[in-house]
């Protein structure tokens, strides 16, 4: 299969190119480097060190005979996207070219219009170039599960839902309730492929993720293998940030109450679950969106979990809630459904407290590195102020 990846510089996007050469499929890579310069934009970086992506690929090639072709390059370039699409024809296309941060989304008005024009242009531009190059390429976009918020009802793994409204019944996109530009942005991306398969009948997957924390996949066997790695309060997720907080000795920060849960999957698990839906794609013109999660955990509970495995590491941990600078609910109903992945033979491998371990161990040579970056950990993005 050869697959093309929009956004293969990123945390998600460098272990899948890896996985899918790794399993003999031809993977052609593009990206801007945007997100290296927007975490230093907030003054942070990767923890760990991260080499020009041609200096990756070269490594890719050198320890797993994995081949990668790679274009620096704007999917808000319609023209050399569809250039690169029409040279290659791939058979799928990983649509992580988006700006991936809630947090980054809420700093004012020009980081929340970036964050539109960048996410929606690049899905309209991929549709666009799909139909005119073959309207039979299958999509892989993610989304994520912040586009349904924390509603009190079950989230099911469906498209649509029928509703009755004064007596009359009709079938509706599932409800989404969006928490920040980012998450409203993702849920137009959404709207806009179910359009774009209504009316053209293109190939979709949607999936629905939960946050994504670790370091390590089967692949990534060398420093120089390493994907990016963030931390900071703009760009890294909880469970990335608490470790990287027990390292540096600051106390863990659930924000307000820590009640707040999701549904989080490792790096590696992510992985799996990815490779499987472009080796097991949809029926040709169908339209199918995908809810991968594995541990449900509050916020809390996860703090509680680094505590404990770090100080069994011999770290001095401590917990200290702060203020939550999000608007969002503290105490909620979570429950999602799940049935395509395992039906297609998902079964997650990694548990969250065994991954916190060796996300620690493979930080723990990197402290004085994060040291240079400790005044952005706390939050400072006040999503209440609306700074423009």
């Amino acid at each position: 299969m050869r697959v093309l990846i929009l956004g293969i510089d990123g945390y998600l996007g460098w272990p899948l190119a890896l996985r899918l050469g790794k399993r003999g499929h031809e993977v052609i890579g593009v990206d801007n480097l945007y997100t290296r310069n927007a975490v230093r934009e907030v003054g942070s970086d990767s923890a760990f060190p991260l080499p020009e992506p041609e200096e990756r690929i070269a490594a890719a090639k050198k320890i797993l005979d994995v081949n990668i072709t790679f274009y620096r390059a704007d999917v808000k370039d319609y023209e050399k996207l569809y250039d690169i699409i029409q040279k290659h024809k791939p058979d799928a296309i990983v649509h992580f070219a988006e700006q991936r941060s809630a947090p980054y989304s809420m700093i004012d008005v020009h980081h929340a219009n970036y964050t539109f024009i960048n996410n929606i242009t690049s899905t309209i531009n991929l549709i666009y170039s799909i139909l005119k190059v073959d309207p039979t390429i299958h999509v892989l976009k993610m989304g994520t599960m912040g586009e349904y918020g924390t509603p009190n009802y079950d989230i099911l793994e469906s498209a649509f839902v029928e509703v009755e409204i004064k007596g009359k019944k009709d079938k509706i996109p599932f409800p989404k309730w969006a928490s920040s530009w980012y998450h409203w942005s993702k849920v137009y991306d959404t709207y806009n492929l179910m359009w774009a398969n209504k009316v053209w009948g293109l190939t979709i997957t949607d999936i629905m993720q939960g946050p994504v924390y670790g370091t390590r996949t089967e692949e990534i066997i060398d420093e120089k293998l390493r994907t990016r790695f963030d931390f900071d309060e703009v760009w890294g997720t909880v469970v990335n940030r608490y470790c990287v907080e027990a390292i540096l000795g600051l106390p863990l920060t659930p924000y307000g109450k820590g009640g707040q849960t999701r549904g989080f999957i490792s790096l590696e698990d992510s992985m799996q679950a990815l490779t499987i839906l472009l080796e097991h794609p949809p029926n040709q013109g169908e339209y199918r969106v995908v809810n991968q999660i594995h541990e449900v955990l509050s916020v809390s509970q996860i703090a509680n979990m680094v505590k404990e495995v770090g100080e069994s590491l011999g770290l001095k941990v401590e917990i200290q809630h702060v203020k939550n600078p999000r608007v969002e609910k503290e105490e909620h109903y979570y429950n999602v459904e799940s049935k395509i992945l395992p039906s297609l033979g998902f079964t997650p491998k990694k548990k969250m407290k065994d991954e916190i371990r060796f996300m620690l161990e493979d930080l723990m040579p990197y402290k004085s590195r994060l040291e240079k970056f400790k005044h952005v950990i706390f939050p400072r993005t006040d999503w209440r102020k609306g700074r423009s």
